[in-house]
């Protein structure tokens, strides 16, 4: 386990590298500038600001300097719209934000999404299945940039229970909106793997033969149904989890959350380099990261599979 830990993490440093190299050539081939998108400024003042950002520099230099302070110092740089703000300051008070709805979106994908799917599973073809499945498609065909209106209309403008918007430090009337808009398409999703994985699972030999013993059907379940029906879930559980904690740019722009996403969009319509490239940086370290953690998981439930 160790060993494969320790060959995923030397892995991951090539990967985040190329990562790098690609956003920077990128990021430098789009038309325009930092400090190009607003009126023309005079060529002696863009010169300056382009030499104290180090923008006149070629580009190989630009990319060792940046590379060499995200590894020796953890220095994502300076934001270039952000005065007087580095990269790490505008994550670390937007991060937060993501964090907090991203894992309750999480938490209740998982529990409402795999409680739908071991039900029908288990009631196949009676009308819990297709209530199941009815709310499974209902939440797929209704993805965040549609489900967050009709949250906003519905609670509201309508029953005037919950605010249109705003963080208000994560009290919970402002967390549950966001939540339920960002966990329905991955609820869905998660429902539909399990009930196709778990009916398998319940048309196995061995779940035939403790059904032959006289084992109660809760025991066959929890006991020895559940754990070889989430091999399938569990590689979608993985990308589904940084898509979550990482945010939604919908989400943080329509509830004005402040968080990731919006981040993110203000950077790339104003080219700021260094907050797109941080922002780059610490998504596709997470993906590195939780697709190493499904990986164990799958020894884990199955110990047939080698690391």
């Amino acid at each position: 386990m160790l060993k494969f830990i320790v060959k995923r993490v030397a892995s991951s440093i090539p990967t985040l590298l190329l990562l790098i190299l690609f956003s920077f050539v990128m990021m430098r081939l789009a038309p325009g500038g930092p400090f190009t998108s607003e009126r023309a400024l005079p060529v002696e003042v863009l010169a300056n600001i382009n030499a104290k950002y180090g923008l006149d520099q070629p580009w190989h230099i630009q990319l060792w300097r940046y590379i060499e302070g995200l590894i020796f110092h953890l220095d994502l740089g300076p934001s270039f719209k952000y005065k007087d703000r580095s990269v790490n300051d505008i994550i670390a008070q937007g991060f937060p934000v993501t964090m907090t709805y991203g894992l309750w979106s999480f938490a209740v994908a998982v529990v409402v999404g795999m409680s739908l799917g071991i039900m029908a599973a288990v009631k196949h073809n009676t009308w819990l299945d297709y209530i199941a499945v009815g709310i499974s498609i209902g939440a797929q065909v209704l993805p965040n940039f549609i489900m967050a209106p009709i949250l906003v209309i519905v609670f509201t403008l309508w029953l005037e229970l919950l605010p249109g918007g705003g963080w208000n430090g994560g009290q919970w009337n402002h967390v549950i909106m966001p939540v339920i808009a960002l966990s329905t398409s991955y609820m869905a999703s998660i429902a539909r793997l399990t009930r196709g994985s778990m009916l398998e699972v319940l048309n196995s030999n061995y779940i035939r033969t403790a059904k032959a013993k006289g084992l109660p059907m809760r025991t066959i379940i929890f006991r020895h149904a559940i754990k070889p029906s989430l091999l399938p879930v569990m590689s979608y559980l993985g990308p589904a989890f940084v898509g979550m904690v990482t945010g939604s740019v919908v989400i943080d722009i329509y509830f004005s959350t402040g968080g990731m996403g919006q981040f993110f969009v203000d950077a790339a319509l104003s080219r700021d380099y260094s907050l797109l490239m941080g922002i780059t940086v610490l998504f596709g370290a997470m993906t590195i990261l939780f697709s190493t953690i499904v990986d164990i998981l799958y020894a884990w439930l199955d110990p047939k599979i080698k690391l």
